[in-house]
């Protein structure tokens, strides 16, 4: 009974945190350095997050790995938002100009990256090769973005 209760709490904290993400960029007032601090402080969870799914799921622990997943596709979805043209410089960001100039390419590589994440929850339970997968379906994804679209660090 009070697990339940846990739970539905948890349940409730999540779909609020989702709901202020997705509702910041699209608040106006933000100021630059709080939208590039935002993305930054998405992608920086995302690489967190990353690597406890890698764990996890090394481990064997597919439904802590698989909540991880959905969280790190929604945070795909929401980092579209967060590159509007008034972000390009400053606060040392590491987005380079390749972003705006190929807007939609960056974009599909968020969407791609989100929608794998699910696609993977569903796929690597069943992997002959865990890591494998893992790397065809997250880690690819990352590279590709790195290397076109952040200044290397």
């Amino acid at each position: 009974m009070i697990l339940k209760y846990i739970i539905n709490v948890l349940k409730l904290i999540f779909f609020i945190k989702i709901f202020l993400i997705l509702s910041l960029p699209a608040n106006s007032e933000l100021s630059v350095e709080e939208i590039i601090k935002g993305r930054k402080a998405l992608f920086s969870k995302n690489y967190s997050t990353a690597k406890r799914v890698q764990t996890f799921a090394s481990e064997g622990e597919f439904d802590k790995a698989k909540s991880l997943m959905i969280k790190m596709s929604e945070n795909y979805k929401t980092l579209i938002e967060y590159f509007p043209d008034n972000s390009k410089e400053g606060f040392k960001t590491e987005a380079l100009p390749s972003i705006w100039e190929n807007k939609k390419e960056f974009n599909d590589l968020m969407k791609k990256s989100s929608d794998d994440m699910i696609k993977l929850a569903s796929l690597f339970e069943d992997a002959d090769d865990v890591r494998a997968i893992l790397t065809q379906m997250m880690w690819s994804n990352c590279k590709a973005c790195h290397s076109k679209f952040r200044a290397p660090h």
